[in-house]
């Protein structure tokens, strides 16, 4: 008799939506002038666009969505829905508020650069678009984990974070990599806070950045990337808390030394340089051993390294000696 292991980001069938009814749902916004549907491939799930103003059809990169899923880590379930992902978020360069969503409409799409550089053979630049097409965009199905106790699953969008390591070759010396995100205080009105270290800075050690489940997102829900949630590209660390996913990165930086992120440098003994999730070592203003789910009106259990620890707890397995949660 076969054995079948639940996986640790598997909920029991009873909570998860039936595919019927979820394709049922989308066709009736369609029917009411809300969304559009889009099949990608026969793997791809069918998702709808929504109606913020990042992911509408002008968008130049809308033509590239939806994009075919990769299940090899997973399908969580159930999804968050798309009004709660979108319109509560955590994006400082906007302000500390979590209806920070139409401020975010004032963040400026195109043109946008990323650069790629610092302990690599070939350091470059380039453009959103150009980088869009060159990768190989898939989506991935997530949980993500808030470290102020809420979380949501979401389909993302985008490529291996590992795919910016195989364009520009890292050196030997190469041990973290360092990302930075946009930079416009006349734009975004939170970086007038000049008690914060802007830009916006995280960093991951080089193992980390090219493990298989680090993902760069692109789009969500299939479409591209809303504002609210990072556009047009962030960082998504399902085994990490949220605030390691950098938002609208413009930098990517291959360095030696580890460098003092935005939450180490603004709150350092609360927001350690790792930060990943475990239920069993609380924040030090609350505990973290359970979680609410956005839409949700009952908390649920945060599992350890929430629920990815099949993939990366071998990481750590040499940093016990780190503050590898807090």
């Amino acid at each position: 008799m076969p054995i079948h292991r639940r996986r640790g980001w598997s909920l029991p069938e009873s909570r998860a939506t039936s595919e019927g009814l979820f394709r049922r749902r989308r066709l009736l916004r369609v029917a009411a002038g809300l969304g559009t549907i889009a099949l990608a491939g026969s793997s791809a799930a069918v998702w709808f666009k929504h109606d913020d103003s990042a992911a509408r059809d002008d968008d130049p990169s809308a033509h590239r969505y939806p994009v075919a899923r990769n299940e090899s880590f997973g399908t969580p379930a159930p999804l968050t829905p798309v009004r709660h992902v979108t319109t509560y978020n955590n994006f400082y360069e906007f302000g500390h508020d979590k209806k920070i969503w139409r401020a975010a409409r004032a963040l400026p799409l195109r043109p946008w650069t990323i650069t790629v550089g610092g302990l690599v053979e070939r350091p470059f630049e380039i453009a959103i678009d150009e980088l869009l097409g060159r990768v190989a965009l898939e989506e991935r199905v997530y949980r993500h984990r808030c470290v102020e106790g809420w979380s949501m699953i979401v389909p993302w969008s985008g490529f291996p974070l590992r795919a910016l390591a195989e364009m520009s070759r890292p050196l030997a010396g190469a041990k973290y990599l360092v990302m930075r995100a946009l930079h416009k205080p006349e734009l975004l009105r939170g970086q007038h806070d000049f008690n914060h270290a802007w830009p916006y800075t995280e960093a991951l050690a080089i193992d980390e950045a090219t493990h298989e489940l680090a993902f760069v997102a692109t789009g969500l829900y299939g479409a591209p990337l809303p504002k609210p949630n990072g556009a047009p590209l962030r960082l998504v660390l399902p085994w990490k808390y949220g605030f390691k996913s950098i938002k609208s990165v413009v930098a990517f930086e291959f360095a030696e030394s580890r460098p003092r992120t935005f939450w180490q440098t603004l709150q350092p003994n609360e927001y350690g340089f790792w930060a990943n999730v475990n239920p069993a070592v609380d924040h030090p203003r609350w505990s973290q051993a359970t979680e609410k789910p956005l839409g949700a009106s009952e908390r649920i259990p945060t599992r350890l390294y929430n629920g990815y620890g099949e993939w990366v707890a071998g990481l750590y397995a040499d940093r016990q000696d780190e503050k590898l949660f807090f």
